[in-house]
Parts: structure tokens; sequence; C-alpha cells
């Protein structure tokens, strides 16, 4: 589990495929020393599996599923990244509850300045924007943020320039697609909600 506070941007330094998969190095050395072999580390909002150890670098396995429904598939050498490792017991929740499970692929369909925030207008398919409401969370590419507004096939993030310095929201671009991940909280309120439903005979 982790928070959606990046604790480190790293870099691509290599993709290698495989069969129904990739290995991929990430050079992360401030966060490398304290990975374990095993270890779960959210990247860019994935959760990936650490294989191999490094001082400066780490190795991890995705499979042929991550890579199809997530951007991770698109990283190539040089690539930024965000990073966060597992939440700890001792941890303070800065962010909200994320998983490391991304639901979907957004597009990033506009950028614009207000004032000293970075607003960006984010598109999104119906089966996430069902979930997403004003003033809740999302994680974007691993980031915990706060939905300003939800807009016609998508929804608004207003980041402030400490964000955009410690995430790489800071090199984004229109076009990119971004990880998505929902409040997994919201989930769970439909199920119940459906179940309970079904079960009065609506």
């Amino acid at each position: 589990m982790f928070t959606g506070i990046v604790q480190e941007i790293g870099e691509v330094e290599e993709v290698q495929p495989a069969e129904n998969g990739a290995r991929i190095v990430v050079r992360m050395p401030a966060l490398a020393p304290e990975v374990a072999m095993g270890d779960s580390v959210n990247v860019n909002g994935t959760c990936l599996t650490a294989v191999e150890l490094g001082p400066e670098r780490i190795a991890f396995e995705a499979m042929g599923e991550t890579l199809a429904r997530t951007t991770t598939g698109a990283l190539a050498s040089g690539a930024p990244v965000n990073l966060e490792p597992a939440l700890r017991p001792t941890d303070r929740m800065g962010g909200h509850v994320v998983q490391g499970h991304v639901d979907a692929v957004g597009t990033v369909a506009a950028i614009r300045a207000d004032g000293i925030a970075m607003v960006i207008t984010i598109t999104a398919p119906p089966a996430i924007t069902r979930y997403v409401v004003e003033k809740g969370s999302i994680a974007v590419n691993g980031v915990s943020l706060t939905v300003s507004q939800v807009v016609a096939e998508g929804f608004e993030i207003w980041l402030i320039p400490h964000t955009c310095e410690v995430t790489t929201f800071g090199s984004i671009k229109m076009g990119d697609g971004v990880n998505l991940e929902v409040d997994i909280y919201a989930k769970y309120v439909e199920k119940f909600a459906a179940e309970r439903d079904h079960a009065a005979g609506n």
C-alpha cells in the first residue's frame, strides 16, 4: 500500500523486453538503499516488484498485463518516473490510500497557469469518471491529488509549484498518457450499495 506522496523522481536506465513482459531498470539513488528483494515500489502509479538490487539502481519485472493496461509499456531509457516505497506502519498517511493498481490510462488534454498553480485537464474513460467527484482523491502517475472539478469526459487538478518540482508533473506535456487509480473506497461503496439494492429487490 502507498499514500501517493512521491519520495524521489527516478530515471529509467534500461527496458529489456522479455517473453510477455519486460525488465525495467530504474536509477533511484535516494531510495535504492532502502529497497529489499521482493519489495513493492510505486513506479509512476504502478506497483512493481524489485527483482535485482544495486546501490543506486533497482530492476523490476512487469508482466504483459501491466504493460498493456498502464503507461509502463511506453517507458524508455531516460524517462523520469515518480517513485514511492511501500507504506510502513509508522509512516504518516500524507495522501490517501493508493494500491498501485492502475484502473485506466488517461490523457492530458489541457495545461494552463492560474497564478502560482498549474491546472491540468485529464480525459478519462467513463469507467473511471463514474468514481471521480469534486474535492475527492485520485492518484495520477502515483501522485495523490485532489479533483478540483469534474468536466466533460474527465476532470481537472490544480498543482502547487512544490508538487511540480518534486514529481514528474514539472515536465508533463499535452497528449501525455497518465496512469489513473480511483479511490478504492468509492468502488467498495458502489459494490455494497448494489448488493443492498439487489437484496431489497430494487
